[in-house]
């Protein structure tokens, strides 16, 4: 990392590129694996099509925005048990749960438990991204939160180059 201001000194910049070494790299992964859950039920929509009765578009289109009704009630909450707990725990949390019902996916045989899943999953992975800056704040003073935010923030768009890079190798084995 670059100097901040002339007074910053060469240990103090040392310091906090070893944090930042230590946590956007873990962060950065977390965030992507979030992200591609996301984009995720949109590539196996075809295969899930034809796996389980009744699944029309409707009824997926359904399930896919249920994700975000979940996300949308549990946000405040979860923030609000994120500065109970702390945050090192309460992402800890999301990303177990989020993990197990991520997982649970694999047992949807019926529209009923894709439309549970989905909003369990939404619940589970609401307030992860506030979870995340929250814990960034921490380690980083706010003249150097804007960088570590951005690289952080760039998870976003590897996501999209990892999750169409694995559908072109799906497609094309296919």
């Amino acid at each position: 990392m670059s100097t901040i201001s002339p007074t910053t000194s060469l240990s103090e910049n040392a310091v906090y590129a070893k944090v930042a070494w230590r946590l956007i790299p873990s962060l950065f992964l977390c965030y992507i694996a979030a992200y591609l859950d996301r984009l995720n039920v949109a590539f196996a929509k075809l295969q899930m099509q034809s796996d389980v009765a009744g699944l029309s578009d409707t009824v997926y289109g359904l399930g896919a925005g249920i994700f975000f009704i979940g996300y949308f009630c549990f946000e405040i909450p979860s923030n609000l048990l994120l500065e109970k707990f702390g945050a090192r725990v309460w992402i800890a949390r999301i990303m177990v749960s989020w993990g197990i019902i991520s997982s649970a996916m694999l047992f949807v045989n019926s529209p009923g438990i894709f439309y549970v899943l989905r909003f369990l999953l939404g619940l589970a992975e609401a307030g992860f991204f506030p979870g995340i800056i929250l814990f960034l704040t921490y380690w980083f003073p706010s003249q150097r939160r804007s960088r570590v935010f951005a690289v952080f923030m760039t998870a976003v768009a590897v996501t999209g180059v990892v999750g169409r890079s694995a559908v072109r190798l799906d497609s094309s084995s296919a």
